[in-house]
């Protein structure tokens, strides 16, 4: 089969990020009006601060972009929607299973499990409306525990590849 179906997953921003970054702007403004009243110093402060506001913006925001091509599943993380880069590339032949959380066909995999542990990768929207699927899947000979929000369209892929692995809710 030759297709490409490709998933952008926007990660909720939490509460605590906005939090800060109205705290970070507060300061350099402080700092500013310091800078003209008291001391010309603390505009140096003012520079730094809104520096550091820019850097934790673009660091701040992650969206996952998903990719399945055939075989090879890839995910990657983009930075501040500009830089991306790859995390994983994986051969779905190597992957156990892909079912919905709590489905029981993950039910071994979950935490204090009998299987040793498993390195487990989240790159969900952190949305709470929105289901979210465990895939465990084989990856430099180590198994590892992945966290997605599927699509239909892939969910219904893997199942025609894979009908004994794919598991719908």
């Amino acid at each position: 089969m030759n297709y490409r179906i490709v998933k952008e997953v926007q990660k909720r921003v939490k509460p605590s990020t906005k939090i800060l970054k109205k705290v970070m702007v507060l300061l350099c403004i402080l700092f500013v009006l310091a800078g003209i009243i008291l001391d010309r110093g603390m505009m140096f402060l003012a520079l730094l601060m809104s520096g550091m506001y820019f850097l934790y913006d673009a660091y701040s925001v992650v969206d996952y972009e998903y990719v399945m091509e055939g075989d090879t599943f890839t995910i990657a993380l983009i930075h501040a929607k500009r830089r991306r880069k790859t995390v994983h590339q994986l051969n779905l032949k190597d992957m156990e299973v892909v079912a919905p959380n709590r489905h029981e066909a993950v039910a071994q995999y979950r935490k204090n499990n009998k299987m040793g542990k498993i390195t487990k990768y989240d790159y969900t929207s952190y949305e709470p409306e929105i289901p979210y699927y465990t895939m465990i899947i084989t990856e430099d000979r180590r198994k590892i525990k992945l966290l997605l929000d599927l699509e239909e369209d892939m969910i219904r892929a893997m199942k025609r590849m894979y009908p004994d692995r794919v598991f719908c809710e």
